[in-house]
């Protein structure tokens, strides 16, 4: 079974966009998406440019601050405390990787926490790990959705989670955990990767490594989530597992492109309909 995520994002987005006019109709108010881009990274481009697009299709308004020179931290620390104490912002996106010389956890802690739509700030990373509400980071959060409406059983599972960053993999496991599933975490430093993916029921890779996770590496049976998005040297995309090999051998697996990808944009517009009820209702 494809796991499609280009539908799966359809149908969140087809939620946001009737919360969007729901709200707007109760209150007057239009949930508003201040993205912020520091730099020329390409990719970062095309991904702030697909958030646009689907913001304005779903009736989110976007307000754009975009620096191709860069910004010196003191200057994006300001910024920032603008866009906090803007009662009309309420959600902020700091597009990430940003230039040599600014402090990614100082700007992301400078966001206030009810405003981070990417759920990165320690306060809503610490509610995650409590398990109380909070704001999941998308790109997990989008993993979930897929495995959820296409039906997967977690509860009592052996969910294996490839890649450890603060991104994707601790909070996957975070959510995998509270679904009931046993989680084991690898990395760089684990011993016989292979030895662990093939006790996978679910097996989520999120490490950056083309290819990486091969069928032989795969359980029969298994539910297999690929996070990875990677440029070949043919200019074609690929995943971190060889689709190839692991469609025959997987009970469902994601495509790349056309998994994860579409969910982290729809979970993106999803927080920040999300955050705009919050600050309305305080």
């Amino acid at each position: 079974m494809i796991l499609d995520g280009k539908a799966v994002a359809q149908k969140v987005l087809g939620e946001v966009g009737a919360g969007v006019e729901r709200l707007r109709a109760e209150t007057g108010v239009t949930p508003t998406l201040a993205v912020v881009l520091v730099g020329d990274f390409a990719p970062s481009k095309v991904y702030v440019t697909a958030k646009l697009k689907a913001g304005a299709s779903v009736g989110i308004a976007t307000r754009d601050h975009l620096f191709p020179a860069g910004l010196t931290q003191a200057e994006l620390r300001a910024l920032l405390a603008s866009l906090n104490a803007d009662r009309a912002v309420h959600g902020i996106l700091l597009q990430l990787p940003l230039v040599p010389g600014c402090d990614e956890d100082e700007a992301i802690r400078a966001i206030a926490p009810e405003k981070d739509v990417d759920g990165l700030h320690p306060q809503n990373l610490g509610q995650l790990l409590a398990g109380a509400p909070t704001v999941v980071p998308c790109t997990p959060a989008g993993c979930m959705e897929i495995l959820d409406h296409y039906g997967a059983k977690l509860e009592g599972k052996e969910a294996v989670v490839v890649g450890r960053s603060r991104l994707v993999g601790k909070p996957l496991a975070q959510l995998l955990l509270a679904r009931h599933a046993t989680v084991t975490m690898c990395h760089t430093r684990t011993r016989d990767l292979a030895e662990h993916t093939r006790r996978a029921d679910v097996l989520c890779v999120a490490a950056g490594r083309a290819r990486m996770i091969t069928g032989a590496m795969v359980k029969e049976g298994a539910w297999v989530i690929d996070v990875g998005v990677n440029r070949l040297e043919t200019g074609k995309l690929a995943g971190d597992v060889d689709f190839q090999s692991v469609e025959s051998r997987a009970e469902a697996i994601t495509p790349v492109p056309g998994g994860v990808g579409p969910m982290t944009v729809a979970m993106l517009l999803k927080n920040t309909l999300a955050a705009a009820r919050r600050q309305l209702t305080k």
